[in-house]
């Protein structure tokens, strides 16, 4: 089954702990399985394009609703 990678920011961006937006974004990306890699400069999970839309249609709901003001997302494919 073909997977994808999503790296994700969320803005603002602040220096230290991920802010609460981030955590709980997180947290719903995890709910359904996934594991989720935190970075410096950004979030990542690899799942299949099915459990990804559905993971990121979250992502953007819950930083929106938490006080994003930005959401980058990159998606490829993945061998």
């Amino acid at each position: 089954m073909a997977q994808v990678k999503v790296e994700f920011t969320i803005e603002p961006w602040v220096d230290g702990d991920p802010p609460e937006r981030v955590n709980l974004c997180v947290a719903a990306i995890q709910a359904r399985g996934v594991e989720v890699e935190v970075g410096p400069f950004g979030t990542a999970f690899v799942a299949s394009p099915e459990v990804a839309s559905s993971a990121l249609a979250d992502v953007v709901s819950i930083a929106y609703a938490n006080g994003a003001t930005h959401v980058s997302i990159d998606i490829e494919k993945v061998d």
